[in-house]
């Protein structure tokens, strides 16, 4: 059933972006359906990912190495006592790309990048093979002592018709094209990788953006044509991914796209639904948010691009939506992306701005040390100098925001190495590396 969003009668729907939508206060009295730090001390690093601080932890059964659903039916905090493995494709595009073009300080800091934990998208159905060889090293390295244990971290991120409220990530999968069919052969592939290694403990975040999107986009047309594939192709991969060996964060937006007022109980409310639809599969453990943003967890003050949104950081957010998960009877329990927000506050110029946005750096290391209870970690989920997409307008996947005045240009494609956003990332990097 289509999720409907209206603005009360004090609030009036805007625009912002094709993938941003917010009821903000003021006169207008349109009812449009709306449509898209404070920072904890570092983990310390070692050559096989990063070790995550142990305070604010929640018990893990662990059996063989590999952890078993808790008496609630939820997941275990995987964090808690577990280091990230440090993504080695990512290493190699830092060891590659990044460092000979790097002195001095510059390029110290960008080797100790490298050794840092960070999950691997896989983004077309070609690289799930080489995620075999990741939980192959991973199990290798347990088996040789390493202490805490390394566990894989992974970005499920291939629905047909992706991106469906912008251009610059589209995947390779058409809805119309059997993309239903070949997502659920990838999602196949994935649980034929984990089910080889069932003593290899994995995070997954699924699908970032898919659920937001449909809390906020259906007056998109690829949006609401993408729905029902959307739901059923997410439910699929939630039901298949259920291995007592992973847990599952689905993607919930950010402060700025779900935490309205407007949204933010019709998220819940979507959420709840697809989980109870699905069976309540054990292994999702909760919301993974800020995926690939650039949100303080706690800021003093809110910034002036976050006005009329009370939730405006990812804490203020995620406290506002959890008793509303509970309600829904969805686990809430939260991760965030700290990759790209040590600088607060950003350099937007409208919160829905969201490619390459100039003067950002790394964030918080990843850690269980959270200092809140529904924060299960800060992770590095966006590979910090990876391109958000091309400022070049005459690119099929091309996206004005990639143009605009607060995103760094000249830009490459998507996924593609942006040195520059790196040599950013670094210098602007907090904690300094």
């Amino acid at each position: 059933m289509p999720v409907s969003i209206t603005c009360a009668q004090i609030y009036y729907c805007t625009d912002s972006s094709e993938d941003y939508y917010q009821c903000l206060s003021g006169a207008a009295t349109s009812t449009a359906a709306t449509t898209r730090p404070t920072t904890t001390a570092a983990g310390t690093t070692t050559q096989s990912g990063t070790t995550l601080s142990t305070s604010t932890r929640a018990s893990v059964t662990s059996t063989g190495g590999s952890a078993a659903p808790t008496a609630t039916g939820s997941t275990g905090n995987f964090f808690a006592n577990h280091q990230i493995y440090a993504n080695p494709y990512y290493s190699s595009e830092i060891y590659t790309l990044a460092i000979p073009s790097m002195t001095g300080a510059a390029k110290t800091a960008a080797s100790s990048v490298a050794k840092v934990g960070t999950f691997s998208w896989l983004d077309t159905a070609a690289k799930v093979p080489t995620m075999g060889k990741y939980l192959a090293d991973i199990k290798a390295k347990n088996a040789a002592g390493a202490s805490p244990p390394i566990m894989g971290a992974f970005v499920v991120y291939d629905l047909p018709d992706r991106d469906c409220a912008a251009a610059a990530s589209n995947g390779e999968y058409s809805i119309a094209n059997d993309g239903v069919a070949n997502y659920k052969a990838y999602i196949d592939a994935i649980k034929a990788q984990l089910t080889a290694y069932p003593d290899v403990n994995v995070v997954l975040v699924v699908e970032p953006d898919s659920l937001a999107n449909l809390v906020t986009n259906l007056s998109v047309a690829k949006c609401s044509n993408a729905q029902e594939a959307y739901m059923e192709c997410v439910t699929y991969a939630i039901q298949q991914l259920n291995l007592k060996n992973v847990a599952m964060y689905l993607d919930a937006g950010h402060a700025g796209w779900l935490g309205w007022s407007a949204n933010i109980q019709p998220a819940a409310t979507l959420f709840g639904q697809l989980y109870t639809k699905a069976g309540k599969p054990a292994a999702v453990r909760g919301l993974a948010t800020n995926v690939a943003n650039y949100n303080a967890f706690s800021i003093a003050t809110c910034p002036s691009y976050t006005q009329g949104d009370s939730n405006c950081d990812e804490k203020r957010y995620i406290n506002a939506l959890a008793p509303l998960l509970t309600q829904a009877g969805f686990p809430a329990h939260f991760i965030m992306d700290t990759s790209r927000n040590g600088v607060q506050p950003t350099k937007q110029q409208a919160w829905g701005d969201w490619c390459n946005v100039v003067g950002t750096g790394f964030g918080v290391r990843p850690t269980s040390n959270t200092g809140d209870p529904l924060e299960d970690a800060f992770v590095w989920i966006k590979p910090g100098g990876e391109c958000d997409g091309t400022s070049d307008t005459s690119a099929a996947r091309y996206d004005f925001h990639c143009g605009l005045a607060d995103a760094l240009q000249p830009a490459p494609e998507a996924g593609t190495w942006f040195q520059a956003y790196f040599n950013q990332l670094t210098v602007n990097a907090n904690p300094a590396f």
